[in-house]
């Protein structure tokens, strides 16, 4: 294989995905230019099927368009869709408690709300972002405002109800993933205690509560101190978010100028989780499986999602970079084959999102409040930016 040609024709591929397919759908059938804000509940063909707007969504998409900005192409009609978006975020998103929704109307009504904090860290990211492209600080006072914000919900009792009662104490690995990247992303424009604060805490973590040699795997729930918790819960497996950590961890990693402890740290949960989550009967990253082999209890455990595929996209060409290693390279060009034979739609554009174990195509819209235009976009324009760096260094 030649790498050169091999980087550039993934750099091309992803450049001209983003300008000519992904980013031109969803401004024309997402962007809501009477309201403001993104609609993500759109059909196979674009068509609109719910005006409800996902709270998580409008933060992922203003995001998106300025990360696609700042490493894609600086398109004024990104830069602008961003600012319309963090507009309606912020007039419409935030209750009185100054935390966010998770569902409002068209219009910007507020429907539900959520215990969770998700809302919060993708517009925390997005302000970040929109900060990066524009020089506008103010934005990346917001961000890290919002940062704080976070932080203190998740550790002032009563501010979010728990998931369970006291009788079961345990914590999750996903809050702990997204607060490193939420803290790395921020780092990029505006510095503070707090940020380092939390990458230290997340990555001791991880290391030391959620990663269970045991298994050689990276648990979905643990103890407060990393206990394993032998019930179904407690013996999940997500391969998709264990994926997605390992490359927020080469992120922090290279912000410190190549941390190889970190980098080591990364790539054992990206081998572990590419072992736990590539089906070798049919291909592609699985949903969920159990630690100790039992059946798992998720009605979509053994579908392919879109977004742990552009996770191990992201991920296994970022380990290449770092490492030089040719088998992360031959995993990129699997993963890859893989996922491009069966998620993007030819005829309408944009990607299918659910399918099932074989590849089939399980359910054709393109977006609900779970999918939208986020996880392929970042992979898109990550993929373009690990090529670039390779190719120009």
């Amino acid at each position: 294989m030649d790498t050169r040609i091999y980087l550039s024709y993934w750099a091309e591929r992803y450049k001209n995905d983003m300008l000519n397919n992904i980013m031109p759908f969803w401004l024309k059938y997402g962007l809501d230019r009477k309201n403001g804000g993104v609609y993500t509940c759109v059909d196979r063909d674009g068509s609109l099927i719910d005006t409800t707007k996902s709270v998580w969504f409008q933060g992922r998409f203003a995001f998106t368009c300025s990360y696609a900005y700042n490493h894609i192409e600086k398109r004024q009609e990104w830069l602008d869709a961003a600012k319309s978006t963090l507009d309606f975020i912020e007039a419409h998103c935030f209750d009185s408690d100054g935390r966010m929704y998770f569902e409002v109307a068209a219009d910007g009504t507020p429907l539900r709300k959520r215990r969770y904090v998700f809302s919060e860290s993708f517009a925390a990211i997005a302000m970040a972002e929109y900060a990066l492209a524009t020089g506008n600080r103010e934005y990346a006072e917001k961000a890290l405002a919002l940062f704080k914000a976070m932080r203190r919900f998740l550790s002032t009792p009563g501010i979010l109800e728990p998931k369970y009662l006291p009788t079961v104490e345990a914590q999750g690995h996903s809050i702990t993933m997204i607060m490193i990247n939420v803290a790395s992303r921020i780092k990029k424009v505006i510095d503070d205690p707090e940020l380092d604060e939390q990458i230290a805490t997340s990555l001791y973590a991880l290391e030391h509560y959620f990663m269970h040699p045991e298994f050689k795997a990276l648990l979905e729930t643990v103890g407060p101190r990393g206990e394993f918790i032998d019930t179904i819960n407690g013996r999940v497996i997500n391969p998709g978010h264990c994926i997605e950590t390992s490359w927020f961890l080469l992120d922090v990693a290279a912000d410190r100028g190549g941390d190889e402890v970190i980098a080591r740290l990364a790539l054992t949960i990206l081998e572990w989780s590419w072992e736990w989550g590539w089906d070798k009967q049919f291909g592609g990253i699985i949903n969920f499986r159990d630690c100790k082999n039992y059946p798992p209890q998720d009605y979509s455990q053994d579908m392919k999602f879109w977004w742990p595929q552009t996770e191990a996209i992201i991920a296994t060409l970022y380990a290449y970079k770092v490492t030089g290693d040719e088998k992360y390279l031959k995993l990129h060009t699997q993963i890859s084959d893989w996922t491009y034979a069966h998620f993007p739609d030819a005829l309408y554009g944009e990607w299918f999102g659910y399918l099932h174990r074989d590849g089939s195509v399980a359910q054709p819209a393109k977006g609900n409040l779970f999918k939208g235009p986020f996880h392929i976009p970042r992979m898109m324009t990550k993929g373009y930016e690990l090529c670039q760096e390779m190719l120009n260094r």
